[in-house]
């Protein structure tokens, strides 16, 4: 099997990565649609974005320790074959309830395939793991900037089932392009049953990493709650239409691919640790002025413009933070990534049920959220300056 180029590779990665944006957010659109001819409620059909991002995390559990295991390749493989399988049942489903149980077994698929890529990513960048990751959240971050306007696209000239016709079409591109090109690094030495999940007690047991594990867990906990609310709050509470509500979702995408680019070029020079703090002083700023902002209901433009830098700097959180553990973690990457994985998925999956606790009719809850999330963050890394005073 041919190796191509570092760089070729990072595009493929990414493109597997791209998966799980592309099957949350390419059928936001759709949902009203679908509610209607699924014969149920839109929030049922909201809360296969809850199943699935809890399904996400569960299944990066499992895979984490199997990557290490039996292999990245043959993982991704599976993975891929099962989200291409999945995404076809899921356009001939005519309940509700088996939407919501395709949708977590599409999750479950979907996280095999993408529990590999940090892995692949370290053994390629070594001490430079957090350029390569932001080179691949730079990259993966233009399927969320077009997932909506595609499904639109595809609503318009067909019906809400052909989005997931065209998903497992991507994903049939990308196992093929996998299975040519992807490398293998050596599995680890076989292991017996008990011993499965002891990369675990590895990486939690490792007190150093707990500060930055909690920072990726906050940060993503702060994300969710915006893609989970933003169509309520663009759409229900600022009245936009759909063609601006795909526009405003693309430029805060495009805020996530500005920072990931920044940290590209500069994290080399500042270290991944310094650039993780400059994004929290920005966040702090941002969703302090976006809680205020929305406490006092003022106009749309106000939320825009604090949400864009908002999001540019938990990128920049996340993006680092997760660079770090997966650096010390040499061994165990793949159960170094289920854990971020399944920390960042469960925690989104609890985004939806809590913004629907907090709900009153406004803007406030999902600004008080996401702030509750970036001071958690704030603490873990004060936690962590006290366990490491040096720089990392």
């Amino acid at each position: 099997m041919s190796k191509p180029p570092a760089n070729w590779i990072i595009f493929l990665l990414a493109a597997i990565v791209a998966t799980t944006p592309l099957a949350i957010d390419m059928y936001l659109p759709a949902m009203p649609i679908m509610a209607e001819q699924l014969n149920t409620t839109i929030g049922m059909v909201q809360q296969s974005l809850s199943i699935f991002l809890a399904a996400y995390g569960i299944s990066m559990l499992i895979c984490g320790p199997l990557a290490d295991r039996f292999g990245r390749r043959p993982l991704a493989l599976v993975g891929l074959s099962g989200f291409i399988v999945t995404s076809v049942i899921l356009s001939f489903v005519t309940s509700i309830e088996w939407f919501l149980f395709w949708r977590a077994l599409q999750a479950l698929f979907g996280a095999a395939a993408t529990v590999v890529v940090p892995g692949i990513v370290r053994d390629i960048y070594q001490q430079h793991t957090a350029k390569g990751m932001s080179y691949v959240s730079m990259i993966m971050m233009l399927a969320p900037l077009i997932a909506p306007a595609i499904g639109s696209g595809i609503l318009w000239v067909s019906s809400w089932q052909m989005i997931f016709i065209v998903l497992a079409i991507y994903a049939l591109l990308i196992v093929t392009l996998s299975w040519r090109f992807l490398p293998e690094a050596a599995p680890q030495q076989e292991t017996t049953k008990a011993q499965f999940f002891a990369g675990y007690k590895i990486v939690f047991g490792k007190v150093s990493a707990r500060p930055n594990i909690a920072t990726s867990m906050f940060a993503s906990f702060s994300f969710f709650c915006f893609l989970t609310a933003v169509p309520f709050v663009y759409i229900e509470y600022f009245k936009v239409n759909e063609q601006l509500f795909s526009l405003l979702f693309g430029f805060n995408v495009a805020m996530l691919m500005l920072a990931n680019f920044v940290n590209s070029r500069m994290v080399t020079r500042q270290g991944p640790q310094r650039m993780l703090r400059f994004g929290l002083m920005m966040a702090v700023i941002s969703a302090s002025a976006l809680t205020v902002f929305n406490f006092w209901q003022y106009p749309l433009v106000y939320t825009v413009l604090t949400i864009a830098p908002l999001m540019a700097s938990l990128s920049l959180i996340a993006t680092n933070a997760d660079a770090m553990i997966i650096m010390e973690f040499p061994k165990n990457s793949g159960t170094a990534t289920a854990v971020i994985g399944t920390l960042r998925f469960g925690s989104g999956a609890l985004a939806g049920p809590l913004l629907a606790w907090f709900y009153n009719g406004t803007a406030l809850p999902f600004s008080l959220l996401m702030l509750a999330g970036v001071l958690l963050i704030a603490i873990s890394q004060l936690w962590h300056k006290a366990k490491t005073p040096t720089e990392i």
